[in-house]
């Protein structure tokens, strides 16, 4: 859940590739002839060509059929970029997941690599015309993969030297999806923060999390605030209320009404604060028992009380995130212990919540626990890097015997990258990342 403040929250990581292409630098870009290599890839289109760092960037669009078992169904078109150095070079294949992401990733910087980025199917543009594109049974974990696996064999002829996969939270997932199903696509994974609900009907190692992360006194100030929230609902749900009229907030077609949306935002407040902040934030949490009404809405509203509205959660939104949570993905179904008794709505903290009745599905857990199996048995080359105080870092990959590793980034939330770790720790995982690579000669 929450993929609205992941993709604030990740920035550049995230963001839509806008207008940097210029025509003054297409020739100067693919000055070794690359566009016309690409052009010969059937379905592959070049949109634009500019440059970024001194070479040559080039916008994309690529034909993939709507289902990879029946392409005589359609096709969609999915976006992506390739960023070009050299064709000896390792190349990154790199998702966020969810729109088109137009950030470096930090395995191309160690890497020095060539980057392809793949906008995920169904999100932004990259979604099928017509009827087709209100058919949610086709965004599934197992098509994405087959999506990334064509586009993979198709650059594979132009770029070939060894190829890795990453991306961050839902982004490393999608490449451990990726890997799971076409493991001979990849010669390595590095996936940061990527969560792993095996089993969705299990949720105590969420609960752990919040029984420990920061110290004892600072989770007794953010619950007691989070309860003080629900008590003082009467006097609070009016400054939600005024606050959404004033933005244009709307929750029909979601949550249903104004005391819905407030709760699960409420609800939602302690897992915000630390999946972006860190227990330096925990001296400012006000005191529940005498803060006035102005500051404890005030603060909240900077520590965590995300609105989750109609226009951030249907089709053109953050919606797609959502259908994958309610179907495969899995979510967190936190105890709430210390809100008994004040909360109203029983069954909220839950990914169909948010969606449109249109986009509402059933949930299947056989996806998740067999990439579970995989990665634990069968992955090879895997690495996973985690944030301590991340609670999206709580159900996490075990990684195989099979050259694969795992670090835990300490103090760190869902940002963690290989330079939160240990020197010693990051040197290890950094020279693995460059053997993988096949440029420890370099």
């Amino acid at each position: 859940m929450r993929s609205t403040r992941l993709a604030a929250l990740l920035g550049a990581v995230l963001t839509l590739v806008t207008a940097q292409f210029t025509g003054e630098a297409s020739a100067r870009a693919d000055s070794d002839g690359i566009r016309g290599q690409l052009e010969r890839i059937p379905g592959m289109t070049v949109v634009a060509v500019g440059e970024k760092q001194g070479h040559p960037h080039y916008a994309l669009t690529y034909a993939q059929p709507v289902d990879h078992r029946r392409p005589q169904r359609g096709s969609f078109t999915q976006r992506l970029t390739l960023w070009h150095k050299a064709t000896d070079r390792p190349t990154v294949l790199h998702t966020g997941g969810y729109t088109l992401a137009s950030g470096t990733a930090q395995v191309t910087q160690v890497l020095d690599a060539n980057q392809v980025s793949v906008e995920h199917r169904y999100f932004g543009p990259s979604r099928p015309a017509g009827a087709a594109g209100d058919d949610w049974s086709e965004l599934t974990v197992w098509q994405e993969a087959s999506d990334e696996h064509r586009v993979t064999q198709a650059l594979r002829v132009i770029e070939r030297g060894r190829w890795l996969g990453t991306g961050a939270s839902k982004g490393g997932m999608t490449a451990a999806y990726h890997e799971r199903y076409y493991p001979g696509d990849l010669d390595a994974v590095v996936a940061f923060v990527a969560p792993n609900d095996a089993d969705n009907a299990d949720d105590s190692a969420y609960d752990r999390f919040f029984a420990t992360v920061g110290t004892a006194e600072c989770r007794r100030a953010l619950d007691a605030v989070q309860r003080e929230m629900l008590v003082r609902r009467e006097r609070l749900l009016p400054m939600f209320e005024a606050d959404a009229r004033e933005n244009g907030d709307t929750f029909e077609e979601t949550l249903g009404t104004t005391d819905r949306a407030y709760e699960f935002a409420v609800l939602d407040q302690v897992w915000n604060f630390w999946q972006g902040g860190s227990a330096e934030d925990c001296p400012d949490v006000p005191d529940a028992r005498t803060a006035a009404d102005d500051e404890l809405y005030g603060w909240s509203k900077k520590h965590g009380l995300h609105v989750y509205k109609d226009e951030n959660l249907g089709t053109n939104g953050s919606g797609p995130y959502y259908r994958q949570a309610a179907t495969q993905l899995g979510w967190a179904d936190l105890a709430f212990g210390h809100l008994r008794g004040v909360r109203r709505h029983p069954g909220l903290y839950r990914p169909d919540s948010v969606l449109p009745a249109a986009m509402r599905g059933a949930y299947d857990n056989g996806p998740m626990a067999d990439v579970d199996r995989w990665v634990r048995t069968s992955g090879r080359r895997m690495m996973f890097v985690y944030g301590e105080n991340d609670p999206w870092s709580a159900e996490q990959f075990t990684p195989s015997r099979h050259d694969s590793y795992r670090y835990v980034a300490p103090g760190t939330n869902h940002t963690a990258q290989l330079t939160d770790l240990p020197a010693d720790q990051e040197a290890a995982a950094v020279a693995t990342i460059r053997r993988w690579a096949d440029v420890t000669h370099r």
